[in-house]
C-alpha cells in the first residue's frame, strides 16, 4: 500500500495517538503534534498529504493551522475536528477551504474513511493539473513548455472563444499556422471547416478567384462556377498566411468581407453573406507597410483586433530537447529503416547554441536529415558536425580581443558580454549558459559602450 503522510494536531494527545495508530493500519505515516503552533512549525519542515486538526486549541487554533496549510499548498486537504457547540466555526472553516469537518467524539473508522477520500480527491487534482500541463505543452501540435510558450498557450485559450479577427505575427518557420489551427480547435467553430491559403502562392487573379469564387465564364478557363474559400469555410475559420504580400485590389475586397460579412464572386453583381472567422498571419512589419503605402491602414486595423506574436526559436531554446524528441519520433516513423534510434545529450547541447534563423521548421528539417542520412544507432555532436557542418560550424567560439587585457576581471567581463550578445541580449538565457544566477550576471557584466 502506498505510504501517505498525515499531520494530526490535537491538544488531547491521547486522542491524536489513537487516531494515528488507526491511520497507520490504513497505510498512513502519521506525524502527531499537541498544539496549533507545533503544527505550523511542522509544516515548515515537511509537507504532508493530509492535515487533521482540532478546531479549539490554545493560542493557535485550527483555523490558524488551516490558513497556514492553504498558504503552503491550497490542494492539501484539511479535516477539522470540532465539538458540537462549535459547528458554526467549523462551517466557517469550510468556507475558508477546509475539505471536511467531523463532530467530536469522532469514530476512528469514520475519520479513516474521510482521510482516504480526501487523499483520493487530492490525487485527482494532481492528475487533472498534470493533464492540463501536458495538453498545454503540446497545444494543437505546438510543442514547448518554456515561459514564452506558456504565455502563448494562455493567450490562445482566451482568444479562441472569441469571434474577432486575429493577426498572427512571427518569423518564417516559427509556427504561425499551428497557432491558427490551435485557435480554431479550441474554439466554438471546431466542428466546422478550417481552410488555409498562402497569399504568395498564387498570382493575383487566381488568388482572387480562390478566395472569393467566380461565376461561369467570368474569365478564360472558368468553365464552371466556383464558390471560393470564404463560402467553403462558412461557419469555420479561414487562415490567410502571408497577408502582407496581398495585392492592393484584393486588400480592398478582403476589407469588404471582414467589415460586412459578405463576399462577391468574380464576374457577379450579387453578394453573398458568409460567417467566417478570419485569422491572418505575416512575417513582415505590417505597420511599416502601412506607413509606406503598401498595405491598407483600414484593413490592418480590422485584422489586428487581436494580435498574437509567435516567439522565434532562439528566444525559447529551453524547448529544443522536447522539440528534438518529437521530431525524432516523427522522423523515425516516416523512415522505419533508419538505424538512428538515439540522439546523444551533446547533440542537444550543440543544437541549443545555434541561433536558428529558420526557426522550428529548420530544426524539424535538420532532425529529418539526421535520421535519413545517419548510419549509426546513436548520433552525437561529432556526427552533427559531419552531417550538418553549416549548423555545427556556425557556432562561433569566444576569442579574446587582439589588444592585451591586463586583468582576469577584464577577460571575464569580455566573455560575459560575448555570451549576452550571442543570446540576443537575453540575460536570463545568458545566465543559464554561464551557469550563474541572473543577479550575479547583472552585477558582473560590464556596461558596453
Amino acid at each position: 500500500m502506498t505510504s501517505r503522510t498525515v499531520l494530526i494536531a490535537d491538544d488531547h494527545i491521547e486522542m491524536a495517538r489513537l487516531l494515528g495508530d488507526k491511520l497507520r493500519e490504513e497505510g498512513w505515516r502519521p506525524r502527531i503534534v499537541d498544539s496549533g503552533a507545533a503544527a505550523i512549525t511542522s509544516l515548515e519542515s515537511a509537507v504532508p498529504d493530509l492535515v487533521i486538526t482540532d478546531l479549539r486549541m490554545a493560542e493557535v487554533d485550527g483555523l490558524d493551522v488551516l490558513d497556514a496549510v492553504r498558504a503552503l499548498d491550497p490542494e492539501i486537504p484539511v479535516i477539522i475536528m470540532t465539538a458540537f457547540g462549535a459547528i458554526e466555526t467549523a462551517i466557517e472553516a469550510m468556507r475558508r477551504g477546509a475539505w471536511h469537518y467531523v463532530v467530536k467524539p469522532a469514530r476512528l473508522d469514520e475519520l479513516a474513511l474521510h482521510a482516504a477520500r480526501a487523499f483520493e480527491h487530492r490525487t485527482l487534482l494532481r492528475v487533472n493539473r498534470q493533464l492540463r500541463e501536458d495538453v498545454r505543452e503540446t497545444m494543437g501540435g505546438i510543442i514547448g513548455k518554456s515561459a514564452a510558450m506558456k504565455e502563448l498557450y494562455a493567450l490562445i485559450e482566451r482568444v479562441a472563444l472569441a469571434a474577432a479577427p486575429v493577426l498572427i505575427t512571427g518569423e518564417s518557420g516559427s509556427g504561425k499556422e499551428l497557432v491558427a489551427r490551435a485557435l480554431h480547435a479550441a474554439g466554438p467553430r471546431r466542428e466546422r471547416p478550417f481552410l488555409a491559403i498562402n497569399c504568395t502562392a498564387l498570382p493575383e487573379a487566381l488568388l482572387e478567384s480562390e478566395l472569393f469564387g467566380h461565376t461561369r465564364g467570368a474569365f478564360t478557363g472558368a468553365t464552371s462556377a466556383r464558390a471560393g474559400l470564404f463560402v467553403e469555410a462558412s461557419g469555420g475559420t479561414l487562415f490567410l498566411d502571408e497577408i502582407g504580400d496581398m495585392a492592393a485590389p484584393l486588400q480592398a475586397k478582403l476589407l469588404r468581407v471582414v467589415q460586412q460579412g459578405e463576399v462577391r464572386p468574380v464576374g457577379s453583381d450579387e453578394s453573398r453573406e458568409v460567417d467566417v472567422r478570419v485569422i491572418a498571419a505575416t512575417h513582415q512589419d505590417l505597420e511599416a507597410r502601412v506607413a509606406d503605402g503598401r498595405f491598407r491602414q483600414d484593413l490592418f486595423y480590422r485584422l489586428n483586433v487581436v494580435p498574437i506574436n509567435v516567439p522565434p526559436l532562439r528566444e525559447r531554446l529551453d524547448d529544443i530537447p522536447m522539440l528534438v524528441e518529437h521530431f525524432h519520433i516523427a522522423a523515425r516513423q516516416r523512415n522505419p529503416h533508419s538505424p538512428v534510434v538515439h540522439l546523444a545529450p551533446d547533440i542537444i547541447t550543440a543544437l541549443s547554441r545555434y541561433p536558428w534563423p529558420g526557426n522550428v521548421r529548420e530544426l524539424e528539417n535538420l532532425i529529418e536529415r539526421l535520421v535519413v542520412v545517419g548510419t549509426t544507432p546513436e548520433l552525437g555532436a561529432t556526427e552533427l558536425a559531419a552531417l550538418a557542418p553549416s549548423i555545427y560550424g556556425s557556432q562561433e567560439r569566444f576569442s579574446l580581443p587582439r589588444e592585451r587585457l591586463s586583468t582576469l576581471r577584464e577577460i571575464e567581463e569580455e566573455y560575459i558580454a560575448w555570451v549576452v550578445e550571442k543570446c540576443g541580449g537575453n540575460k536570463t538565457r545568458a545566465a543559464e549558459v554561464l551557469g550563474i544566477d541572473p543577479s550575479t550576471l547583472h552585477r558582473r557584466a560590464r556596461t558596453r559602450r
